[in-house]
C-alpha cells in the first residue's frame, strides 16, 4: 500500500513506538508500507524530528531519516489551485494526488477538509489500521 504520512504521524510513532501511530512506523519499515515523499517533506521529518523539545533519540531518528531516504518513492509535484487551511500541509497533498496513493494518513484531518482532498483518501491513525485490515487486497 502507498501512503503519504503527514510529519505528526511520524513524530508520535517515534515517541509511542507501541501506540497506533508506532505500528504505522513499523509497517513502514517492515515494508508493508511504501512512503511516497518529495524533498519538502523529507526536510519538514527531519526538521522536526531534530527539534530538543520531542528529546527523540538522535540516533533512531538519523536511522528513520536514512531508511526514508532510501526506500521512500521520490515524486515532484504541481501546487494545489487552492491551499489547504495550513499551506505547511500542502505538500503532503500534492505529493498524494502526484503519487496517485492510496491513502494520507495525518492526526489532523481538520487540516485536510473533504473539498481540498482531490479524491485521496485521508485517514487519522486509527482509521488507516481499520482501513488496512479490512483491504488486504490493497496490502500485497
Amino acid at each position: 500500500m502507498r501512503i503519504v504520512l503527514d510529519t505528526n504521524v511520524l513524530v508520535s510513532g517515534m515517541l509511542t513506538p507501541f501506540g497506533t501511530c508506532g505500528k504505522i512506523v513499523r509497517m513502514l519499515t517492515s515494508d508493508e508500507l511504501t512512503l511516497c515523499i518529495d524533498a519538502r517533506i523529507i526536510f519538514e521529518y527531519q526538521d522536526v524530528l531534530y527539534r530538543p523539545k520531542f528529546d527523540i533519540n538522535t540516533d533512531m531518528t538519523d536511522i528513520i531519516i536514512e531508511y526514508i531516504e532510501n526506500t521512500a518513492e521520490k515524486h515532484s509535484s504541481i501546487p494545489l489551485s487552492e491551499s489547504l487551511p495550513d499551506p505547511d500541509d500542502d505538500p503532503f497533498m500534492e505529493v498524494a494526488i502526484s503519487a496517485r496513493v492510496d491513502c494520507l494518513v495525518t492526526g489532523n484531518l481538520k487540516h485536510f477538509p473533504g473539498k481540498c482532498r482531490h479524491g485521496i483518501l485521508v485517514f487519522s491513525p486509527g482509521e488507516f489500521l481499520d482501513y488496512y485490515k479490512k483491504n488486504p487486497k490493497m496490502n500485497m
